[in-house]
């Protein structure tokens, strides 16, 4: 069973860092492309970062200077480095999973991450 696994948030006071982790059990071939997204309270949730299993890692518009994605050496795992966070950015930060460049269908539980003012 494939399932994403999210860990390393907390709550940071404001123009702090975090780095999530997420390690993905039961799937650690390369065709697996990795994702970050977020629920802030009130809202839907977004999309924040990507890695696909072939080419570029990249950001949302909205966090493109402050986050980065990244894969780990193994082919399983994912980061997500959180800079110079403001309040704006607290939210359940959720890992995803597809098959190549199907839909993300693998969730995990979310990691909540709070920026303080």
């Amino acid at each position: 069973q494939v399932q994403p696994v999210e860990s390393g948030g907390g709550t940071v006071h404001l123009g702090g860092s975090l780095r999530l982790s997420c390690v993905v059990s039961g799937r650690t071939d390369s065709d697996f492309a990795m994702a970050w997204f977020r629920q802030a309270p009130g809202k839907e949730r977004e999309f924040v970062a990507a890695a696909p299993s072939n080419g570029r890692p990249y950001v949302d518009d909205a966090v493109k200077g402050r986050f980065t994605i990244s894969r780990g050496n193994a082919k399983n795992v994912v980061y997500l480095q959180m800079d110079s966070l403001p309040p704006e950015d607290t939210a359940i930060y959720y890992c995803a999973g597809a098959i190549g460049h199907g839909t993300f269908d693998y969730w995990g539980q979310g990691t909540q991450v709070t920026v303080s003012s």
